[in-house]
């Protein structure tokens, strides 16, 4: 039986924090704002693919378009201008599953 990530085996951590949410930037919209009282002027980002086309193909996610077009259309309002990341280690798991990831031409 494999061992849990270290950040979940008990005692690892002081605070039993662990790294299940991140920056968590898709519901942190506030920090746009601590970014233009920095006076940043550009940020980079990556656009979840998985957000976009959960199976990886086929039906687009409108929610997901949503969230990008929201995020964007805030960063521009703040002067700060958004560049994107098209991929970033997020390949849907239905095209590993179906394809064998990357492996498959």
């Amino acid at each position: 039986m494999p061992l849990p990530p270290f950040s979940l085996c008990a005692g690892k951590i002081t605070d039993f924090s662990n790294a299940d949410v991140a920056v968590d930037q898709y519901h942190r919209f506030e920090d746009i704002q601590l970014m233009a009282d920095m006076g940043m002027d550009a940020y980079r980002f990556s656009i979840a693919w998985a957000r976009i086309l959960p199976n990886g193909v086929g039906q687009v996610n409108q929610a997901g378009i949503d969230h990008y077009n929201k995020l964007i259309n805030a960063l521009l309002a703040k002067g700060i201008q958004p560049y994107v990341t098209l991929y970033h280690w997020d390949l849907p798991q239905a095209l590993e599953d179906k394809y064998n990831g990357w492996l498959d031409r």
